[in-house]
């Protein structure tokens, strides 16, 4: 598994990042030049624009200098110093994720080197002495547990608070929906084995946890990639399932269920676009989502029984005397 970008001679071994995903706290979906705007986190670096195959904007990189522990499951202290590589994305000018993210690697020097260095390999940690690859990537996924182990978390939330701080939103988003975290690590896959998804687990609170087993050639920054591109429909899939479930489709009158759920139609609906800007390379493991638990399958099932319903009303609106 090779580093970030800038660092693709760095080898690592383990990498983790974790991605908020909300609606944007704005009335109107913004367009490209308002999106830019928002997303200008480093003065002279501009924000990349795209249309196609739906309006995005990323913003540049901003690092982050740590020197502390990384969390480990036995509570065992492995202190590492370097950078953290964190950034904001908006899909539609409706949908924003901020996300932190850094790779690390087998080994390191017993002794801290100039920031020099560590400025030269962006978003890699070196830790002091070994690596226990398997027991950080168990620490990160249940998150930083003590004061002073790196909190890839609160990097990401400072971004995201950053971008919803801008006087130009006016917080009037058009419907309510909860924030999401997805927390992820990604480690080497055995010799011989193809990238996969190890685990992927739904918590109550908004939080989802991935393990992924990457091949030794793909870089850091596209598992960070795929991330987001999970956070952000694990997010609309959420959003959906809770929409149906508040307007009470079924159990109340239809004109009722489809007037709430009339934000669905409007900003959500046509977002579904799985693996659209992911690594070709990593669209099979999507595909794994696809089959257990079903993604899609779940989304176009919501779908149709909005549709559905849709049809219906316009049905007895054109039958009624």
């Amino acid at each position: 598994m090779a580093g970030g970008r800038g660092a693709e001679a760095v080898d690592t071994v383990l990498a983790c990042g974790e991605v908020r995903t909300c609606l944007l706290q704005h009335s109107q979906a913004l367009p490209g030049t308002a999106a830019a705007g928002l997303l200008r986190l480093r003065a002279g670096q501009r924000v990349l624009l795209s249309e196609r195959p739906n309006p995005y904007a990323l913003s540049p990189e901003v690092l982050t200098g740590v020197d502390c522990n990384l969390p480990t499951a036995s509570g065992a202290k492995v202190r590492a110093v370097g950078t953290v590589t964190a950034r904001a994305a908006l899909t539609e000018g409706r949908l924003l994720q901020a996300d932190a993210f850094c790779a690390a690697t087998a080994d390191g020097p017993d002794r801290r080197r100039p920031w020099g260095h560590y400025l030269a390999r962006p978003g890699i940690v070196e830790p002091f002495g070994k690596l226990p690859d398997r027991d950080v990537a168990d620490g990160c996924l249940a998150g930083a547990g003590k004061p002073g182990e790196l909190d890839l978390g609160a990097v990401a939330e400072r971004v995201l608070r950053h971008v919803l701080r801008d006087p130009a939103l006016d917080r009037a988003a058009p419907f309510r929906a909860q924030v999401t975290r997805l927390r992820w690590v990604a480690l080497r896959a055995p010799d011989g084995a193809a990238s996969s998804i190890e685990n992927f687990t739904v918590a109550q609170d908004g939080l989802r946890t991935v393990e992924l087993r990457l091949t030794g050639g793909i870089v850091t920054a596209a598992a960070a990639r795929l991330c987001e591109d999970l956070a952000l429909h694990d997010w609309l899939l959420t959003t959906l399932v809770r929409m149906v479930e508040r307007s009470r489709l079924g159990s109340v009158e239809g004109r009722d269920a489809v007037a709430a759920l009339r934000p669905a139609v409007d900003h959500l609906l046509h977002l579904w676009m799985p693996t659209a800007r992911v690594d070709q390379v990593l669209h099979p493991l999507w595909e794994v989502l696809e089959r257990e638990p079903g993604f899609s399958r779940q989304w176009q099932i919501l779908v149709q029984r909005i549709r559905d319903q849709l049809a219906l009303l316009a049905v007895s609106a054109h039958v009624q005397p």
